[in-house]
C-alpha cells in the first residue's frame, strides 16, 4: 500500500470536467452534488485521486479557465457546503481531491482586474501586465495569444493596452508583483486548510513574461498548417529561467500543509519538462509529461520516448503519463477502440502516477457537435479539434437512456452517438470490457511490487511489438504490447517467457502459463509475472 506522505506515487488520478460529469438538480449542467453521488465509481474503478477541473465562480468565457473569484464555488455547480461534503465524503470513501488552479490569468470580470483597469493609478494597476501603444498606436509588441491574433488588449479609457496570453477575457497577472503572489497563496491556503489534497497548476510555464517585452522572433518551423501563434518562438513569453523561483514560491505554499501534491501543466519538450521538478525537486511534485498525447503510436517512437523520459529525469523526480485531457483529441478518436487497451495497458504498467481522463475507462470517442451547440470559442484554433474542446468535453455516459443517465433534460452539450452501445451500465456487466480491464488492472497494479515501484527496461521493440520489464526485488514482470491489428505470430524464445499472465486486454487469457515462445494477437497486450529466476535478456530493438 502507498507510503504515507507519498500517496501519490503509487496513487491513479482521474480527471473529471465537472460540467459533463452528472447533473443534479436537472438544469442541463454537472455539477458537485452529481459529483458526489457518483463517488462510488471512481471507488469501483480503484482510482485514488479525482482532479477537478475549475469550478469557482466565472463568467464562462472559457470554460471555467476564466477566474472571476478564487475563494468561492460558481452557483452553476453548487455552493461552499456542497463543495464540503464533496470532500468529506471523499476522504471517507479514502479518495483524494485536487483542484485547478488557474493563477496565470483571471477572468477580466475578476475585482483585481476591474480595480486594476479603472485608472493607470489605479492600487492594482500592476497586478497585470500593461503598456503604453507602439508609436504608430498598435500593439505594444508582437506577441501572439494562443487563442488567436495578437495577445495585446486596447483599453480605450485608459489608452493602453493589456496582455492575455489566451482569450481577451483572460487578462494575465503580472507575477513579478509580490501582491499577486500573496493574495494567489492567500487563496491556495483557503482550499488547503478546507482540506483540499492538492491543486494541478494550468499553464505553469506562462507565468513570468519578459522585463524589457521585447519581440519574439520568427519560426522557422512554422508551416500554414500550424495554429497562427505557432507562427512565433514564444521565447519571451513562455519558460523564461527565472519561472522556476515562482514555480518553487507555489511549492513553499503546498508544503505548509502535510500530504499534498503539486501537479503542474507544462506544455514543452522533456529536456525542459524535467527543470520543473526544480532545484532539489523544490518545484512541482509532478510536471504533468504529456508527451504521448503527442507521439506516433509506433512501437518505436513510444519506446524511443519512454527511454529519453527515464534518462532526463531528476534523481529522485517521479515520472508520471496521460493519455487524455479536456483539451486534447480523445483517445479512441485518436488510436482507435481496439488500440485503446493497448493503451490502458501501456498507461498503467509504465514507471510512475497515470492519470484518467473521465471516459477513457469506457471508451468515449469525440462526438460530433452541431454547429449551433458549439460552446468553445477557440474552435477554429487548436489544431485537429474541428469542434473546439466541445468534442471532447461532452456528458459522461452512464447508462443507454434518452441522455445517457447525465440529466433528466437536454444536457449543455449534446451527448455522444454512440452512447447507446458505449456507457457505464452496460460494460459493468460485460466481464471483458474495457471498464473491466480499467478495473483489472488498476487492481493489479496496486498489488504488485513490481508496477508501483520497479525499475523500467525496454526489452524489445520490433516493428509493432513493444516489449517492457517491469523490475523489483519481489517481482519481475514482462509487458507485451502489439501496437498493430496484424498478429504477432510468436515473440522470440530469446526473450525466455516463464510465467503466469496476469492481465490480457481481451481478458481471456489471464492465469495462462507462460513458457517458451509467446504470440500475441492483433491489437493485444499482455502483462506476465515471471518467474523468481528470469534473467533479463540484453535490450533487442529493431
Amino acid at each position: 500500500m502507498p507510503t504515507p506522505g507519498v500517496w501519490w506515487r503509487h496513487g491513479v488520478i482521474y480527471q473529471v470536467y465537472p460540467r459533463s460529469f452528472l447533473d443534479s438538480d436537472g438544469d442541463g449542467n454537472g455539477d458537485l452534488a452529481g459529483l458526489t453521488a457518483r463517488l462510488d465509481h471512481f471507488v469501483e474503478l480503484g482510482v485514488d485521486a479525482v482532479w477537478v477541473s475549475p469550478i469557482f465562480p466565472s463568467p464562462m468565457c472559457d470554460g471555467g479557465y476564466d477566474i472571476a473569484n478564487y475563494v468561492d464555488i460558481d452557483p452553476l455547480f453548487g455552493t461552499l457546503a456542497d463543495f464540503d461534503r464533496l470532500l468529506q465524503e471523499a476522504h471517507r470513501r479514502d479518495l483524494k481531491v485536487l483542484l485547478d488552479l488557474v493563477p496565470n490569468h483571471t477572468s477580466d470580470q475578476h475585482p483585481w482586474f476591474v480595480e486594476s483597469r479603472a485608472s493607470r493609478d489605479s492600487r492594482e494597476r500592476d497586478w497585470y501586465l500593461w503598456r503604453d501603444p507602439a508609436p504608430d498606436g498598435g500593439p505594444p509588441n508582437n506577441w501572439l495569444s494562443e487563442f488567436g491574433g495578437s495577445a495585446w488588449e486596447y483599453d480605450a479609457a485608459s489608452g493602453q493596452y493589456y496582455y492575455h496570453a489566451f482569450l481577451n477575457c483572460q487578462p494575465d497577472l503580472n507575477w513579478r508583483n509580490p501582491h499577486v503572489q500573496a493574495a494567489m497563496a492567500g487563496a491556495m491556503r483557503f482550499w488547503l486548510k478546507r482540506g483540499v489534497d492538492g491543486f494541478r497548476v494550468d499553464v505553469l510555464w506562462h507565468l513570468l513574461k519578459d522585463l524589457q517585452f521585447r519581440d519574439n522572433p520568427r519560426n522557422p518551423q512554422f508551416k500554414e498548417s500550424d495554429p497562427p501563434y505557432r507562427r512565433l518562438t514564444p521565447r519571451y513569453t513562455t519558460d523564461l529561467p527565472d519561472v522556476h523561483a515562482v514555480v518553487a514560491m507555489l511549492r513553499s505554499v503546498i508544503d505548509e500543509f502535510p500530504d499534498r501534491l503539486m501537479i503542474g501543466e507544462v506544455y514543452l519538450p522533456l529536456k525542459q519538462l524535467v527543470a520543473y521538478y526544480g532545484h532539489d525537486l523544490r518545484g512541482a511534485h509532478m510536471p504533468f509529461n504529456f508527451a504521448l498525447l503527442e507521439t506516433p503510436w509506433e512501437a518505436s517512437a513510444i519506446a524511443q520516448l519512454i527511454e529519453d523520459y527515464e534518462s532526463l529525469l531528476p534523481v529522485g523526480g517521479w515520472p508520471n503519463w496521460v493519455l487524455g485531457n479536456h483539451d486534447r483529441p480523445r483517445l479512441v478518436s485518436r488510436i482507435g477502440a481496439e488500440q485503446a487497451r493497448v493503451a490502458a495497458m501501456l498507461l498503467l504498467t509504465l514507471r510512475g502516477t497515470p492519470t484518467i481522463y473521465y471516459g477513457e475507462e469506457i471508451g468515449m470517442q469525440q462526438a460530433a457537435i452541431p454547429p449551433d451547440r458549439l460552446r468553445d470559442p477557440i474552435k477554429d484554433s487548436i489544431a485537429g479539434l474541428q469542434h473546439g474542446r466541445d468534442s471532447v468535453r461532452t456528458p459522461m455516459q452512464w447508462d443507454a437512456s434518452t441522455f445517457a443517465g447525465f440529466s433528466n433534460v437536454e444536457p449543455w452539450l449534446p451527448i455522444a452517438d454512440n452512447s447507446h452501445g458505449r456507457n457505464v451500465a452496460e460494460q459493468r456487466s460485460d466481464a471483458t470490457s474495457i471498464y473491466h480491464l480499467y478495473r483489472r488492472l488498476i487492481a493489479l497494479r496496486r498489488t504488485s511490487p513490481a508496477l508501483l515501484d520497479g525499475a523500467y527496461r525496454t526489452v524489445m521493440m520490433r516493428g509493432s511489438l513493444l516489449v517492457f520489464a517491469r523490475i523489483d526485488d519481489r517481482e519481475r514482470m514482462l509487458i507485451a504490447l502489439n501496437l498493430g491489428s496484424d498478429p504477432i505470430p510468436a515473440i522470440p524464445r530469446a526473450i525466455d517467457w516463464r510465467g503466469v499472465v496476469a492481465a490480457s486486454t481481451l481478458a481471456d487469457r489471464d492465469g495462462e502459463i507462460v513458457a517458451g515462445g509467446v504470440a500475441l494477437r492483433g491489437n493485444e497486450g499482455l502483462v506476465v509475472r515471471l518467474d523468481r529466476d528470469w534473467v533479463l535478456p540484453s535490450t533487442q530493438l529493431t
